[in-house]
């Protein structure tokens, strides 16, 4: 006996055969519980299941007592209708057609009782019904003789007489989805997207025979033009939140694309990785990510410019893309200074940042949505934030300056600056 207990004192593994273990509760394990009762793991978890649903219940039980017997009849007899209808799209198909798309986002249904263009009452069809309920779409068709190049103003009269005016800067023929239009939109976010990228990648090797000093400036000019992208982007999302219908809520759709999206791409990037440092690989795939995504906006509202006319697609505007965009594959490469990536890398990191600007003409000029432009814009500025955070981690590591350094903030400034005067070129 004195043997073994000298083999359980030399090794903390062995422990007495008489020692009890205990459970979670504070059971001995194998016993029953001093009430007599036997516990399941299944029947525990239904359990914890009623705990989570018991509120819920009793919420939908309020509701349900609050509409048949609270006081909503006083409100709605007490309050005039509070009526909302906003202007989703209005499109040309055919010369003599105008198409109207609108959504309800008010509280109360919305009856369409007259449509007038220019002042002067029109004749008009509502599908699928004139009564609009809360979050519900209409598409109005008016057979109107519109002429190609002049202003116009459509406004929709409701059954209470409340007017929702939106104004055309320029009639003109809305794009169909047919071969002309989808390459068309596929040459110019060729053009404005991936084409500047692919260009800018080509500096590679200019930064691969720089010191480590210059290439801390570059990743440092690198933040700099996306600290102005992400500005861009918001800037954007801002001013189209009131496009959107109320209840859509755009600035919370913004809040919800700047805060979720580096949420979501920082859980992405750790599966396969845990806590090992990121590869200068992965954050130059982090920084055409942002890229695309902010591409994906701006490609959207090409579209959607080219679509009702606004747009001049003439050689400054390409011209000015072209150094605007450029500097964006300077960006992506920059980590890659010390690293021999493959052209077969090099050629996926341009098509992740310049191929969104093509997907994004096409939903511009086909379907546009203030509600996923406003989106879109802010999960682009969202990523940004993101890829700022790991560059500022990354040059922050291994006894670096990090942007404290003087040439490191020149090289922020410089970003900010490079981006400014290149999209001087870029067509309003």
């Amino acid at each position: 006996m004195d043997g073994n207990l000298r083999r359980q004192a030399a090794d903390p593994g062995l422990t007495s055969p008489t020692e009890p273990t205990h459970t979670r509760d504070g059971q001995p394990a194998g016993t029953v519980p001093s009430d007599g009762t036997t516990h399941s793991a299944p029947t525990g978890r239904m359990a914890l299941a009623a705990k989570a649903l018991f509120p819920l219940l009793l919420l939908a039980g309020l509701l349900a007592v609050f509409l048949r017997f609270g006081p909503v009849g006083v409100f709605r007899a007490a309050f005039p209708p509070i009526e909302e209808l906003t202007f989703e799209r209005i499109a040309f198909p055919q010369p003599g057609l105008i198409r109207v798309h609108m959504v309800n986002g008010g509280p109360e249904p919305v009856t369409v009782a007259q449509v007038m263009l220019d002042d002067a009452y029109w004749e008009h069809t509502v599908v699928p019904d004139r009564e609009v309920g809360r979050l519900d779409d209409i598409v109005i068709e008016i057979p109107y003789p519109w002429v190609d190049g002049d202003p116009l103003i459509v406004t929709v009269v409701s059954s209470t007489g409340v007017t929702f005016t939106q104004e055309v800067a320029v009639a003109t023929q809305s794009p169909e989805i047919n071969r002309s239009y989808v390459v068309t939109f596929a040459l110019l976010g060729l053009y404005v997207g991936v084409v500047p990228v692919f260009l800018g990648l080509l500096w590679l090797p200019f930064i691969a025979g720089v010191s480590q000093r210059w290439i801390d400036f570059f990743l440092s000019f690198t933040v700099g033009l996306l600290l102005f992208l992400g500005v861009d982007a918001l800037e954007g999302a801002f001013a189209l939140t009131g496009r959107v219908a109320s209840a859509f809520q755009g600035v919370g759709l913004i809040v919800l694309g700047v805060v979720g999206a580096p949420l979501v791409i920082h859980a992405v990037g750790r599966i396969g990785r845990g806590d090992s440092a990121i590869t200068p690989l992965g954050i130059s795939t982090l920084i055409a990510i942002g890229i695309g995504l902010h591409n994906l906006g701006e490609g959207l509202a090409i579209g959607s410019s080219y679509a009702v006319g606004e747009v001049a697609l003439g050689t400054s505007l390409v011209f000015g893309f072209l150094l605007h965009n450029t500097t964006e594959g300077l960006g992506i490469v920059a980590p890659l200074a010390r690293s021999r990536p493959s052209y077969g890398k090099l050629a996926a990191l341009g098509l992740i940042a310049g191929v969104p600007t093509i997907f994004g003409a096409w939903i511009g000029g086909f379907s546009y949505s203030p509600t996923a432009s406003v989106l879109f814009l802010a999960i682009g500025a969202g990523a940004i934030v993101q890829v700022i955070a790991v560059l500022g981690r990354s040059m922050g590591s291994g006894g670096r300056e990090g942007f404290k350094g003087p040439l490191n903030a020149a090289g922020v400034v410089a970003g900010l600056i490079v981006m400014y005067a290149t999209g001087l070129f870029v067509a309003a």
